[in-house]
């Protein structure tokens, strides 16, 4: 069964993220994994933000997931 991972990410030093996204992108490519949702500025349309900078992945399975 496909498995998520999500993460509320609060980037405090642009430049090294983007060596970390550059980075990372094959780690999670190795577990079977894909990026659903890569966020820049997140719009909140209702009620107390939750959410800096969200990223949904999409892993095969659980252990997958948990793997990555």
């Amino acid at each position: 069964m496909t498995a998520y991972v999500i993460a509320n990410l609060d980037v405090t030093d642009p430049e090294v993220f983007s060596d970390y996204g550059e980075q990372v992108l094959p780690v999670i490519k190795k577990f079977g994994g894909r990026y659903l949702v890569r966020g820049g500025n997140v719009e909140n349309l209702e009620g107390e933000p939750g959410f800096n900078r969200l990223v949904i992945l999409e892993f095969p399975d659980k252990t997958a997931a948990k793997n990555f």
